[in-house]
C-alpha cells in the first residue's frame, strides 16, 4: 500500500474497536502518524500494539480519557497540543447507545454527553491547529437514527429522565448539525467538516443494552450487518480522497451525498445547539 499519509497526523476517537479501528488500521498501513484515544489502558495499548504489527508503523501513539467526561476530553486535547502543532485529520467516532438514564459527571444524560458533547469539546478544543493546518479535515460518525429525531434544545441535556434509542437519534441529529455550523465556522480557512452514515456495521455497537436484547443484536447482526471494513470506507474517503477535499458540511452514506431531514439542514437549530454546547461545556 502506498505511504501517501506520511508526515500527516491523525487524531481518532472510538478506535479500539468497529469501524474506527477498521479506518485506523487503513490510516496506519498509508504511513500517517497516528494518535487513538481510548478509555481501558488495556484494551487500547492492545489495538495500538495490533495496529503497529499489521502496517509496520511505529508512529502510533495512545492518549487516555473517558470523552463521556468534559474535563478528560479537553486533558486529551492538551495532551496532543503537547507534542503536536499541526492537526490533519481529526475522526469524531467515540459513541454509544444507553438505555438505561443516566447523566454524566457533568450531569448531562450520557448518550447526548458522550456522541455530541465529546466532539464538540475535542474539535473546538484544537480549532486553532485544525484551521493553521493546510487543508485540516474533520470527519464524524453520524448515523440514519438522527431520522427519528424530534431534538428540542431546551431539554436535550437532560432528556427528563428519559434515554434509549430517542437518545441516541438526537445525538446523531446533533453531530450533523454541529458538522453544518462547523462547516460553516471554517470559512476562510482550507479546512473541512464533513460526516457520515456508516450503515449497520458488525461491531461491539449496542451491546450494554442488557442481556436479552443482545442477544437479538447479535442475531441481527450475524444475518444483516456490513462489515466494519465496509463501515470504515466512507470515513477513509472523506479523510483521505481528493474527492472528498471539496465538499464541508455535508452529510455521506457510501461514499455519497445523502438527504438528510429538514431539521438536520436547519442553520438556526444548527447555531443554537452551538450556542447549547458552549454553554454546557462552559
Amino acid at each position: 500500500m502506498a505511504k501517501d499519509l506520511e508526515g500527516k497526523v491523525f487524531l481518532v476517537t472510538g478506535a479500539t474497536e468497529g469501524i474506527g479501528k477498521a479506518a485506523a488500521r487503513d490510516f496506519a498501513q498509508r504511513g500517517a502518524t497516528l494518535v487513538l484515544v481510548g478509555r481501558s489502558r488495556e484494551k487500547s495499548e492492545r489495538v495500538v500494539q495490533e495496529l503497529k504489527d499489521a502496517s509496520g508503523n511505529e508512529k502510533i501513539e495512545l492518549l487516555l480519557g473517558d470523552l463521556s467526561n468534559i474535563a478528560d476530553t479537553r486533558a486529551v486535547a492538551e495532551g496532543f497540543r503537547a507534542k503536536y502543532d499541526r492537526l490533519d485529520v481529526l475522526v469524531n467516532n467515540a459513541g454509544a447507545v444507553f438505555t438505561d438514564y443516566k447523566l454524566s459527571a457533568d450531569g448531562i444524560e450520557m448518550t447526548f454527553a458522550l456522541n455530541h458533547m465529546a466532539y464538540f469539546v475535542l474539535t473546538t478544543s484544537l480549532l486553532d491547529l485544525i484551521k493553521k493546518t493546510p487543508k485540516a479535515r474533520v470527519v464524524s460518525t453520524s448515523s440514519d437514527a438522527h431520522k427519528v429525531s424530534k431534538m428540542d434544545l431546551a431539554t436535550v441535556a437532560k432528556r427528563k429522565g428519559k434515554a434509549g434509542f430517542g437518545a441516541y437519534g438526537d445525538s446523531k441529529l446533533a453531530n450533523i448539525l454541529f458538522t453544518r455550523e462547523l462547516a460553516r465556522r471554517l470559512v476562510g480557512s482550507s479546512a473541512t467538516a464533513n460526516c457520515m452514515h456508516p450503515g449497520y456495521v458488525r461491531t461491539g455497537f449496542a451491546l450494554n443494552i442488557g442481556p436479552i436484547a443482545t442477544i437479538f443484536v447479535k442475531a441481527a447482526a450475524a444475518l444483516f450487518a456490513r462489515t466494519p471494513e465496509k463501515g470504515a470506507e466512507t470515513i477513509i474517503w472523506l479523510a483521505t480522497s481528493d474527492e472528498a477535499a471539496s465538499y464541508s458540511g455535508e452529510y455521506f452514506f457510501d461514499r455519497a451525498l445523502t438527504r438528510t431531514t429538514s431539521l438536520a439542514r436547519n442553520d438556526a437549530a444548527a447555531k443554537g445547539l452551538w450556542e447549547l454546547s458552549e454553554k454546557l461545556s462552559g
